[in-house]
């Protein structure tokens, strides 16, 4: 039962990352066909996010009533409701409607299967079952490129996705009995018991004050290498935009298999460790980037190194979650720190998009490297606050 629940959760984070990557591959055709400027992706994407929000800060509310299980299985179903949305919508306002629920069911389910797995399951499979995550956000974008380049519309690849889901739902739904029977390793006591926390009550916990800013920051960091890795190439380094997009894919890449590769050690090392090393090399990786050496070689597999730094970082800070701030505030404290890693995402990838427009995207690695310190100083000080 252990193994094909795991297996069953791995399906899961693969559904996970499937819709992520899909507007941003999907838009160029999107928005030639029903009419409307570039910069509206932006507007999607900003209603997906604040639905993530949402669902992450009630996450602890609804797994506590109805289970880990039951919150993936409807969350998956809404999704994939939206990505149906998304495939039968012909105009904006549509598609911001179906935003809506894409969001609502994305936050949910991240939050509740990131506290199962880290109450059921080792560091290992934490680190794994997120490389499948970042298999899932390749898959996305290579169906919806296959049904593009083969003349179809942007509708058929997300109806494919759709299908996808509606398959994984169908599978959530048929495992449920298998949740109910998996006891967390920490206690015989369900995790449903435990009261429901208020923000209030969540923010007052030793440590998560610090926990909150350095998620928020590792977030900022992966999203804004990925999102403009590509333009400062090509704007401040004049590498051929083929070769920078190339490299932009390998810094996902880097994280995909950095993930695997930590699954390994993990174990071993322990989280506390894992993420100091992640920024470490992250940090390593930035300042490759940032040396004006005569040759890009450097440049660019320093951003596969910020990729493989980056990997372990996450699924750390998600798994020491239960044993830094107790099993019984767990489900709480990783809904709001998804809360606070979706901020993170929305908007401070924007926010060097303004500065490189208004004094200059050389300052790309400058901008990296103060999140990296953000994490580290806040890790740090998550570290001294709960060995007192």
């Amino acid at each position: 039962m252990y193994t094909l629940l795991l297996i069953i959760i791995y399906l899961s984070f693969i559904s996970l990352g499937l819709p992520d990557s899909l507007l941003g591959s999907a838009w160029p055709a999107m928005r030639e066909k029903i009419g409307v400027p570039l910069s509206f992706a932006g507007i999607i994407a900003m209603i997906i996010s604040a639905g993530t929000i949402c669902s992450s800060l009630l996450s602890d509310r609804l797994t506590k009533r109805f289970g880990a299980g039951q919150v993936t299985a409807f969350s998956v179903l809404t999704t994939a409701v939206a990505l149906f949305g998304f495939s039968v919508s012909n105009s904006f306002w549509m598609l911001c409607v179906f935003a809506v629920p894409y969001g609502l069911g994305a936050g949910a389910v991240d939050a509740a299967l990131n506290n199962y797995v880290a109450l059921h399951y080792t560091s290992r499979h934490m680190n794994w079952l997120h490389s499948f995550w970042g298999l899932g956000a390749s898959i996305g974008p290579y169906i919806m490129g296959y049904y593009l380049t083969h003349g179809a519309s942007f509708q058929s690849g997300y109806r494919a996705i759709s299908i996808i889901q509606i398959f994984l739902t169908a599978v959530l739904f048929l495992s449920l009995p298998l949740w109910k029977r998996q006891k967390t390793k920490i206690s015989n006591e369900p995790q449903e018991h435990y009261p429901v926390l208020k923000l209030s009550q969540i923010l007052r916990i030793k440590g998560v004050k610090f926990i909150l800013p350095a998620f928020f920051g590792y977030c900022a960091l992966e999203s804004t290498a990925g999102l403009w890795a590509s333009s400062f190439l090509v704007l401040h380094r004049g590498i051929m935009p083929e070769t920078a997009a190339s490299y932009a894919a390998f810094f996902y890449m880097g994280i995909t298999a950095g993930r695997f590769l930590s699954g390994f050690i993990s174990d071993k090392i322990g989280s506390r460790n894992m993420i100091r090393y992640g920024i470490g090399i992250t940090v390593a990786g930035i300042i490759a980037v940032w040396l004006p050496a005569g040759s890009d070689w450097l440049c660019l597999n320093g951003l596969i190194i910020i990729g493989l730094g980056c990997a372990p970082v996450y699924p750390a800070i998600i798994h020491a979650t239960p044993a830094n701030f107790g099993q019984e505030n767990s489900q709480a404290v990783i809904g709001v720190q998804m809360a606070s890693a979706y901020m993170g995402t929305t908007f401070i990838p924007p926010l060097f998009g303004i500065i490189a427009n208004n004094i200059s995207i050389s300052l790309y690695p400058l901008y990296l490297l103060f999140f990296a310190a953000l994490m580290l100083y806040m890790t740090e000080k998550l570290n001294k606050s709960i060995r007192r």
